[in-house]
């Protein structure tokens, strides 16, 4: 809880600060909110906070600490990678980074929500200011136009979220998650509503992380942002909108599952495919990483099919492993190509730079699901889980993984061509620090079912 005040206040002394037109000022504020927020976190329920009373409906456990903390430490990392480039026009400089602070500040009050006005408190503070950044590009128009569809199609996915929670709270009379899943496991609700409304919400919170059906806004978003933002919305983004969606449905909802199992069963082995198969055709590094985050985006669907007794820590592995790789790609092909990247401009690049050679290699075997990486840990795992009630999404799971492996390597091996080498790439220091931290993640992040 006090983290949440350290980092959204941090965020708001930043924003005053952009009036002086410094953005290393603004960059150290930042840091220094996220460095005291992750400290407080990392001594969660070991002291006694005087803004307990004030946040009753915000808690977490020991898996919502570890999101909580990756979601803090990825932040961290993307205002490092973005600040070479944002900096350059210190006018804006303020205002983007507050939002990403703003935003992570709703990013974590949907993981550790207990009710659902937290809940919706959460996911519009952690939405609202992502459509203003996915639009931050000066005169771009791919970008307005990205920012557009995304506000449109975000709003139309929050009228259904209000319309299903209007009716859970109609057939229960409660708000409380908790009171909800006793009324639930007591029967003591009405059908005629909460179906109908539980229903509602599962499909306003997949289109939110860009599950079929609801995936067509993710390529064109990703095209239209800049790296920066992208960076941002594949790894804090994509880690709270995922966990809130597996422990609403999953730990909430889940003895329901007769009634929606059947309609996520169709979409998770749909969204196990399509992403992979849409990621083979494209030519853009951006739009490949959209297609791919569909796929991966089934992967962790798979945690709901467990219902309430699905593997956290398995999850934060899975999360982390995909965002530290995610996160990888981008810094390098923002020091390597132009704004518009192209895939074809990347060739040869491993042999630009031994650190990017070495990243590169780390992060799309991860992706891939090659040992002993921790992107191997996560799908095994989330897999394992489900292998034997589900053994056919299990198997479709498996397929899938083989799927992407194909396309990782395609990839892997197109950026170690030697016959195009072409000209060094000479990375800087923060970049040199983010690529590092990101490979001691997929490294070593599956340690974390040791902690």
């Amino acid at each position: 809880m006090d983290s949440v005040v350290v980092i959204f206040i941090s965020g708001l002394i930043s924003l005053f600060l952009g009036m002086y037109q410094k953005p290393l000022l603004v960059l150290m504020t930042n840091l220094i909110g996220l460095t005291g927020a992750f400290v407080l976190f990392f001594f969660y329920g070991t002291y006694s906070s005087i803004l307990k009373s004030y946040f009753f409906s915000l808690a977490y456990d020991s898996t919502g600490i570890l999101l909580s903390l990756l979601c803090i430490f990825m932040t961290a990392l993307v205002l490092l990678f973005g600040y070479g480039s944002q900096s350059k026009e210190p006018q804006q400089y303020a205002d983007l980074t507050s939002l990403m602070m703003f935003s992570l500040t709703g990013g974590l009050c949907l993981i550790g929500f207990r009710d659902f006005f937290m809940f919706f408190i959460g996911l519009e503070i952690l939405s609202i200011p992502v459509y203003v950044l996915v639009g931050s590009r000066k005169g771009n128009q791919a970008s307005a136009e990205a920012a557009l569809k995304y506000f449109f199609t975000g709003s139309f996915a929050t009228a259904i979220l209000l319309f299903g929670i209007a009716l859970v709270f109609g057939a229960t009379g409660s708000f409380k998650l908790n009171e909800i899943n006793f009324a639930i496991l007591s029967g003591l609700y009405t059908p005629e509503l909460m179906i109908p409304g539980s229903l509602m919400i599962l499909a306003a919170l997949l289109f939110k992380v860009g599950a079929f059906p609801f995936h067509f806004w993710t390529a064109d978003v990703y095209d239209g942002s800049s790296k920066p933002v992208l960076a941002y919305m594949s790894t804090t983004v994509k880690i709270a909108g995922l966990f809130a969606l597996v422990q609403l449905i999953g730990l909430v909802f889940g003895n329901l599952k007769s009634y929606w199992e059947i309609v996520l069963y169709a979409i998770i082995l749909v969204t196990l495919f399509l992403g992979y198969f849409s990621a083979t055709q494209q030519k853009s590094l951006k739009r490949l990483l959209a297609y791919s985050g569909i796929s991966n985006t089934g992967i962790a669907l798979l945690s709901i099919m467990r219902g309430a007794d699905f593997g956290g820590r398995n999850m934060v592995i899975f999360l982390l492993a995909y965002s530290a790789s995610a996160l990888i790609l981008l810094v390098i092909s923002q020091h390597a190509s132009d704004e518009e990247n192209d895939v074809d401009e990347l060739k040869g690049i491993g042999y630009r730079n031994p650190l990017i050679g070495i990243s590169l290699l780390f992060s799309l075997l991860s992706l891939s699901g090659i040992p002993p990486f921790s992107g191997f840990f996560g799908k095994l795992l989330l897999i394992q889980d489900i292998l034997m009630e589900h053994p056919i999404l299990a198997i479709a799971a498996i397929l899938s993984a083989v799927l992407g492996a194909f396309v990782y390597i395609k990839l892997l091996l197109h950026f170690f061509t030697k016959e195009f080498q072409g000209k060094a790439v000479v990375l800087n220091a923060p970049s040199a620090a983010i690529l590092i931290a990101s490979n001691m993640l997929i490294l070593t992040g599956w340690l974390i079912l040791f902690i």
